[in-house]
């Protein structure tokens, strides 16, 4: 066999290995936390105040949403690599769709603040909202995961020819130009400005990218280190329809 095929095939092999232990590690940690609160709270010789009670369960349903998000991420991926994805095109109106996501996180997240940027009159997409909206989440959760406490995060969206971009930026640690390279990359997880591993499977991104390039779109991201991050990404637009004048088939 060809040496450059052998070290090939073992470089593969060595990043699978790699990749399903940070897999198997991301997948226990959430577990060994939900089962610790529960243990908590089902030992009978402490009485625990109401406060506290709620702050447990508050914990324990992060832990699952955590859980929940990571074997999503897995399933796609999976699906992605056996040409599974599938894509339900229809109008869309993504100032709603980003301030539903945006929603969801102020639930759970009360340490960030988020703005939107729409122009009043920003014209339909034609994309699946179930997909978008993952995309959202992911990168949201990214800039969350990468900024400051107090930090704003913007998501502005903005008009060209034939297609809209939708800006993320946030006020973020930032990203190296080593990191720069392999930020799309499964499994690839970057590195706080404190030196600590950032939780997750490093595959929301790489979803995120697969599902944007189902829709002929583009995704890539602009950084520097200590400035924050903006990621973008393109989506072809509903003909010259606006907001104004198309009602808009729009599923939760």
């Amino acid at each position: 066999m060809d040496p450059k095929s052998i070290k090939n095939d073992e470089e593969g092999e060595r990043l699978r290995n790699e990749a399903l232990a940070i897999v198997s590690h991301e997948l226990s940690t959430p577990l060994a936390a939900i089962k610790g609160y529960v243990t908590a709270m089902l030992l009978e010789e402490v009485s625990w105040p109401e406060e506290k009670r709620r702050q447990f369960l508050q914990l324990i349903a992060e832990e699952v949403d955590n859980l929940q998000t990571m074997i999503s991420e897995i399933l796609d991926t999976t699906r992605i690599e056996a040409g599974l994805l599938e894509i339900e095109l229809q109008p869309l109106r993504l100032s709603r769709l980003a301030q539903e996501v945006i929603d969801e996180m102020q639930q759970r997240v009360m340490a960030h603040r988020f703005m939107l940027d729409f122009s009043s009159d920003f014209p339909l997409v034609d994309a699946d909202p179930r997909r978008i909206k993952q995309v959202f989440r992911n990168i949201l959760d990214n800039a969350v995961k990468y900024s400051p406490d107090g930090g704003l995060i913007v998501i502005r969206g903005v008009v060209r020819a034939r297609d809209v971009v939708i800006s993320i930026a946030d006020q973020g640690v930032g990203i190296s130009p080593e990191d720069m390279i392999p930020l799309f990359d499964k499994y690839f997880r970057g590195r706080s400005s404190y030196g600590r591993s950032i939780p997750g499977t490093g595959l929301g991104l790489p979803v995120s990218r697969e599902i944007i390039e189902a829709h002929n779109g583009r995704i890539w991201a602009e950084s520097d280190v200590g400035e924050g991050t903006t990621l973008h990404f393109s989506l072809p637009r509903h003909g010259p329809s606006t907001l104004e004048d198309q009602d808009v088939a729009h599923t939760q």
